[in-house]
């Protein structure tokens, strides 16, 4: 059995099974090339701002809810009671940027300004188009995903919702100026996608997957075998295998189990639960979509993988009040502390609070996506989490003013040292657009250059001043 760069095993059927780096079976000069994976990026968005404090014409001034007590070294303590505080036991791994500005491009609507400047820091093809807005550039996922994926490959962009919507659905990754990009809905789709590489499962594998309820590991078991009996293994490669053909399984297992509900819905005339309206499912889909992205990245499918929650003000998912066990009105009335989609609706008591709770199921569909990567541990005795970044962004500032400013970033992860760890940091630049330069910054640590070989710094709109945000580089 011949053994690349990127271990996949080919099964009967054309069933492809990529594999985590095995650092016994490489050569001793490749060993020591390898010692460090490829960094990647996970992009995980969130629409509508955080309960963050504010003052606002229905309820007044509200506390702080969202953000560390103190900038710094992060602590339990000064991550108790906010939303981030979820994160507190990944916080050595974290970087918290606040005073991240975006430029208050005419694109005639907040949320779509929000969310198609979010990945790629540029302003509209056609000026206050609001709802029928397109963004004027590339995003980032799909420049990595063009520089530095195998074969330029696509970087995989999920979206779990409601299709249709505000700004039509998906929306946050573009090939180009004004070319979106579709996105992968249906897990069980985007699963097929990534193990079937570009061209996708053959007809006799998808049948075997689908109607025989077989796993990958089973279409490629002969050579699961053969490599399970090399000598060579030891015993830290033995155990990075046997998690990783667990999390496929599991994987399998989980979509199966939706996909059978799926059907069962189908036959009822329902929307399957990658395109509902409960927030419960849209999150539960949006961890099927992160344990698709943590494969692909362990398996080094792809460096860059973006996973949308919700359309363009996520106006039609109703997330679940803990307190009651109730849905609320949909996410964009609670952002906008009314029961309208504009200010003339009545006042919702209380929705600050819901919209707290909110943020805090977000935080906690993060550390979901963190517990997967920290889950992998690499030849170097790392763990896949510390050779990338993951990145939980919002849109806008926060909700009833739908601010430019301040917006929030939730980056886990230092690429391999590149990044600083286990801080809560303002980044410069005064009131001033930066978001570019965080994106370049990012980009950057992932492992893209600008012309001259240094780090990116020209990425996003070039009216804007170029750079990297220094003070997030370790």
């Amino acid at each position: 059995m011949k053994l690349s760069r990127r271990l996949v095993l080919k099964g009967i059927g054309g069933a492809v099974l990529g594999l985590p780096l095995l650092e016994s079976l490489m050569p001793r000069a490749a060993r020591a090339a390898d010692s460090a994976a490829l960094p990647y990026a996970i992009f995980f968005r969130q629409g509508n701002g955080v309960a963050a404090a504010q003052n606002t014409s229905e309820l007044g001034a509200e506390p702080e809810r969202f953000w560390p007590s103190a900038l710094g070294a992060l602590t339990t303590q000064s991550m108790a009671g906010r939303a981030v505080g979820v994160l507190s036991d990944h916080r050595a791994n974290l970087l918290l940027v606040r005073n991240i500005n975006m430029k208050d491009y005419d694109y005639g609507d907040g949320h779509a300004r929000g969310a198609l400047q979010g990945m790629t820091a540029r302003g509209p093809v056609v000026e206050g188009a609001g709802g029928s807005s397109e963004a004027s550039g590339e995003s980032l996922d799909h420049r990595i995903g063009r520089v530095l994926n195998p074969q330029q490959r696509d970087s995989l962009f999920f979206y779990a919702g409601r299709r249709g919507g505000w700004l039509g659905g998906p929306c946050i990754s573009y090939r180009g100026s004004g070319a979106r990009r579709a996105a992968l809905h249906d897990p069980w789709v985007a699963y097929q996608t990534m193990i079937g590489g570009p061209g996708g499962l053959t007809p006799e594998a998808r049948e075997q997957l689908l109607v025989r309820q077989r796993s990958v590991n089973d279409l490629v078991k002969a050579q699961l075998q053969q490599l399970q009996q090399r000598p060579e293994l030891s015993s830290s490669d033995r155990q990075r295998l046997d998690l990783h053909l667990s999390n496929v399984r599991d994987l399998e297992v989980a979509l199966s189990c939706r996909m059978r509900a799926d059907q069962e819905l189908i036959f009822q005339q329902q929307a399957p639960g990658y395109d509902s309206t409960v927030g419960d499912e849209v999150l539960a889909t949006a961890k099927l979509h992160m344990d698709i992205a943590v494969l692909a990245v362990a398996c080094g499918t792809t460096r860059a993988a973006v996973i949308q929650v919700g359309n363009g003000n996520d106006g039609d998912t109703r997330y679940r009040d803990p307190a009651t066990g109730q849905l609320m009105e949909n996410f964009h009335y609670i952002s906008h502390r009314r029961s309208s989609h504009d200010s003339s609706g009545g006042i919702i008591s209380g929705s600050d609070v819901l919209h707290h709770q909110v943020d805090l199921q977000f935080a906690s569909a993060f550390k979901y996506l963190l517990d997967r990567l920290a889950a992998y541990q690499l030849p170097d005795g790392k763990r896949l989490l510390e050779h990338g970044v993951s990145v939980w962004y919002n849109d806008l500032g926060n909700g009833p003013a739908h601010s430019a400013w301040n917006i929030p970033y939730v980056l886990a992860g230092g690429c391999n040292g590149f990044l600083k760890q286990g801080v809560y940091v303002a980044a410069s630049g005064g009131g001033n657009p930066n978001h570019n330069r965080l994106l370049n910054t990012i980009g950057s640590a992932v492992g893209l250059k600008n012309a001259a070989g240094g780090n990116l710094d020209d990425f996003g709109d070039p009216a804007l001043p170029k750079g990297v945000l220094s003070e997030l580089i370790a």
